[in-house]
C-alpha cells in the first residue's frame, strides 16, 4: 500500500508547482482535499488559534501539536505536512516528534531553527539558534527517519530576518546535506531573493504566501518559474472563514438575515453524513427506524 510519504516524494518528483492551501482542523482539510488540492499542510498557526484559541507563539505543547496533526491526517486521503516546530527541546526531542508526526500519519514533518519559544515567521520577535544547534536538530530529524520512520524532513530556516538571507542559503544548504527532503526559506522579501533560494541547492523548496506578510504574493506561474516545487498558503482558509464568522455573527446579533450561509444539504455532505449512510446500510444494528408521530 502506498503510503502518505510515498504519496508526497511522487508529488515532488513531478517537475512543477503544486499549489497547498493549508488545514487548521480536520474539516479544513477535507475541504481542501474535496476542492481537489493534492496535499495540506497542519498550519501552526491556524492550529494554535482554533484549538487552543492563541497565538503561535509556542504554546502548544508536543502532545496537543500531535494529537492535531493526527486528526487531520486522518481526516484526508491526500499527504499532510505536519508542523513539528523546534522539535520541542534537544536533538533527542527532535528525534520523539518527528517519530510522532510519522505515526500520526503525516507525510512530512517541518523542523525549525528558531529559538524556543517560536514566533510565527511574519511577526515580531523571533531569533534563531546557533548553526550548529539548528544542524543538530536536522541531523537528529534525519536519524528518526532513517531509523524507520516513514517520513520527509521539511527543514525550515527563519535566519533571514535577524542574519540577512546569506546566512539563511548557508543553513539551507547545509540541511540538504544533512539529508533533508524539502527546504524551505522562510520571509524573503523579493522575487531576487526567492530565485536565490531556489538556484542554491537541489532540493524541492517550499513558498510560504502569507497575505499581507513580507515575501511578495506572486502567482503560481511565476512561483514555479522560479523554481519553487510548494506553494504553501497557511493563512487563507482561517482567514476566509474568520471573517465569514464575525460577519454572520454581526447578522445574528442584529437580528438581520444571515447571508453567504452553506447549503444544509450541502454541509451535510461535506462533512460526510452521507457517506456515513451510505456505508452503514450493510450493517442490519445500524438501521433507524423512522416512526410516524402520533
Amino acid at each position: 500500500m502506498t503510503t502518505p510519504a510515498d504519496q508526497l516524494r511522487a508529488l515532488l518528483a513531478q517537475p512543477r508547482l503544486h499549489t497547498m492551501p493549508c488545514a487548521y482542523d480536520a474539516l479544513s482539510a477535507k475541504l481542501v482535499e474535496q476542492a481537489g488540492f493534492p496535499l495540506t499542510f497542519m498550519t501552526g498557526f491556524g492550529a494554535s488559534a482554533s484549538r487552543i484559541g492563541a497565538p503561535d507563539l509556542g504554546l502548544m505543547s508536543y502532545g496537543e501539536v500531535v494529537d492535531h496533526a493526527r486528526n487531520i491526517a486522518g481526516a484526508v486521503s491526500i499527504p499532510t505536512i505536519g508542523d513539528g516546530d523546534t522539535g520541542y527541546g534537544n536533538a533527542m526531542n527532535v528525534r520523539r516528534t518527528v517519530a510522532g508526526m510519522a505515526s500520526a500519519g503525516c507525510a512530512a514533518v517541518m523542523i525549525e531553527d528558531q529559538l524556543a519559544p517560536k514566533r510565527c515567521g511574519h511577526t515580531p520577535g523571533k531569533a534563531v539558534v546557533g548553526r550548529e544547534e539548528a544542524y543538530d536538530r536536522i541531523r537528529a530529524a534525519v536519524d528518526a527517519r532513517e531509523a524507520g520512520a516513514d517520513i520527509l524532513i521539511l527543514a525550515r530556516t527563519d535566519a533571514r530576518h535577524e542574519h540577512g538571507l546569506a546566512e539563511a542559503l548557508t543553513r539551507a544548504q547545509r540541511f540538504r546535506e544533512l539529508g533533508a527532503d524539502i527546504l524551505f526559506v522562510e520571509a524573503p522579501r523579493s522575487e531576487a531573493e526567492m530565485r536565490e533560494i531556489c538556484a542554491a541547492t537541489d532540493a524541492p523548496n517550499m513558498a510560504n504566501i502569507v497575505e499581507g506578510g513580507e515575501t511578495p504574493d506572486l502567482s503560481r506561474e511565476v512561483l514555479q518559474d522560479i523554481g519553487y516545487r510548494i506553494a504553501a498558503y497557511p493563512l487563507t482558509l482561517m482567514s476566509a472563514a474568520m471573517r465569514a464568522m464575525v460577519q454572520t455573527l454581526e447578522q445574528l446579533a442584529k437580528d438581520q438575515p444571515r447571508d453567504g450561509l452553506m447549503d444544509f444539504g450541502d454541509l451535510r455532505k461535506r462533512i460526510g453524513f452521507d457517506d456515513y449512510y451510505a456505508a452503514s446500510e450493510i450493517y442490519t444494528s445500524s438501521a433507524r427506524t423512522v416512526k410516524e408521530p402520533h
